[in-house]
């Protein structure tokens, strides 16, 4: 019984942190104009650069979605990921002078 209610509980993690990284390729695919294949391999790229848990990478961008907070050295990561993936700007990044 204790091992049933232990597969329960880390079946209900796996679908809420799956919930979470889609939310954060979304973010990716509207703010870095990058397909959803492109935007997991963003997030990807970014927990790699960090040591960073993919899921908690994820969590950092959907606080940053709310709040506009995101550690530097991610933010980093980050913009240097999506340059390699599409075209891009992150917001409060300035626009490109004509």
């Amino acid at each position: 019984m204790v091992e049933l209610q232990e597969e329960i509980g880390q079946l209900k993690e796996a679908v809420t942190s799956h919930a979470v990284v889609d939310q954060a390729i979304g973010m990716m695919v509207a703010l870095g104009r990058v397909t959803p294949g492109q935007g997991w391999a963003v997030l990807r790229e970014v927990s790699q650069h960090t040591n960073i848990k993919l899921r908690n990478v994820a969590e950092m961008i959907l606080v940053w979605g709310h709040k506009g907070d995101l550690p530097p050295d991610i933010r980093t990561a980050l913009e240097d990921a999506l340059d390699r993936f599409g075209p891009t700007s992150l917001p409060d990044d300035s626009p490109p002078s004509c």
